[in-house]
């Protein structure tokens, strides 16, 4: 099975975008002021990048790179404030190697001169990805993400379930999927831990848990209408240990061949856990991150969110969210509910209709434009 691909020197985009990235929530207004002028262009701002312990500032360098080299990426400037504790310099010397980067800061010529200049960086970076070409690849190639968002009670008996199915098939085509919400996996993870392929893995996994349970517990408050969220709630789900039993489906039954921190580069082939948050803004960006050129999201409730760097395709098996929100539902799972369709024959379909999107076909979070707000994860204090 093959889809058309934009074949990269590390990897295959799906899409074929410029990047306007921020190292810094404060030059943010300077992006997105060049990316109205340029609205071919992508724009990633997000609220971190300073006053951060230096070993966070690292870690978020790391994860800046690592969001400008996903190949669904053709080329990227980043705007920098010049004077935040990321350094722009660091962050476009682990693009460089592999891509076009350029740096603009605005403290170097103020607001308007900064965008001028790099309105026009980016406007000769749009004009030379325009020349790039599709061309056939195997599927083997794809590195698709999953996420559930907005879960209810068809969550995890339909499209959890229907997601895992796929993700197994892409795993057995010799492709890579990657989940994570490790706040989902908190009372099911010694399900996934039997099926790591190693000892490093299952430890890696269960230390994920652990922390984020410590990190609740040092609150000193309950973390329900936290997780589960009062949508959750209402949807039908009672505890956290159930919605984890829920979420754990969208993983299939493939082997856990490895266990991430949070915006590492994924390079293992086949199902790979991740340490993200359950928040989509901050999850989806570490699954693009990862390099995942493709989010397969399995929703209840039919919440809207998208991602400027890896699209987002949305599933949903409650026959009065697909009714309602159709504009927000890329595929419908209704006939799963009613008994008309088995999971398998669901899977089926659905792998087709992502072949279509990483072929260059839209998702409906792209067509409305929905690929905001994005977020980057941090656990350490600001400053």
């Amino acid at each position: 099975m093959e889809f058309l691909g934009f074949v990269r020197e590390n990897g295959v985009g799906i899409r074929n975008n410029v990047l306007v990235l921020c190292t810094v929530g404060c030059s943010s207004h300077v992006a997105r002021r060049i990316v109205d002028l340029n609205p071919r262009a992508k724009l990633f701002a997000h609220h971190q990048g300073c006053c951060h312990v230096p070993s966070e500032t690292r870690y978020l360098e790391k994860v800046l790179a690592n969001i400008a080299l996903n190949p669904n990426i053709y080329s990227v400037l980043l705007v920098s404030l010049g004077c935040e504790s990321v350094s722009a310099e660091r962050v476009a010397d682990r693009i460089a190697g592999v891509k076009e980067v350029e740096v603009v800061r605005v403290l170097d010529k103020g607001v308007d001169k900064a965008v001028e200049e790099g309105s026009r960086i980016v406007e000769r970076m749009i004009k030379d990805s325009m020349k790039v070409r599709r061309s056939g690849v195997d599927l083997s190639e794809l590195k698709l993400a999953i996420k559930c968002g907005g879960s209810d009670f068809s969550s995890g008996i339909i499209s959890n379930p229907v997601a895992g199915r796929v993700a197994d098939m892409i795993v057995e085509g010799g492709g890579t999927v990657i989940f994570g919400e490790t706040t989902e996996v908190i009372g099911a993870e010694h399900i996934l831990m039997r099926r790591a392929v190693s000892r490093v893995a299952a430890e890696k996994l269960n230390s994920f848990v652990k922390g984020m349970e410590e990190r609740v517990i040092a609150t000193g408050v309950d973390m329900r209408e936290g997780q589960p969220t009062p949508g959750n709630i209402r949807g039908g789900i009672t505890t956290i240990e159930e919605k984890s039993l829920g979420a754990i489906c969208k993983a299939g039954s493939s082997k856990l061949m490895a266990a991430v921190d949070y915006g590492d580069l994924v390079t293992e082939k086949g199902l790979v856990f991740m340490n993200t948050p359950g928040r989509e803004p901050e999850a989806l960006t570490g699954f693009a991150a990862a390099g995942a050129q493709l989010i397969l999201f399995t929703t209840g409730l039919g919440v809207p969110q998208g991602h400027p760097i890896s699209p987002v395709l949305k599933i949903s098996g409650n026959p009065e969210t697909c009714k309602r929100l159709s504009k927000h539902i890329d595929f419908d799972l209704s006939p799963v509910f009613y008994g008309k369709e088995s999971i398998d024959e669901a899977a089926k379909k659905l792998l087709k209709k992502i072949i279509k999107v990483a072929s260059g076909e839209a998702t409906r979070s792209e067509l409305i434009g929905y690929e905001d707000p994005v977020e980057i994860y941090i656990t350490g204090p600001i400053i």
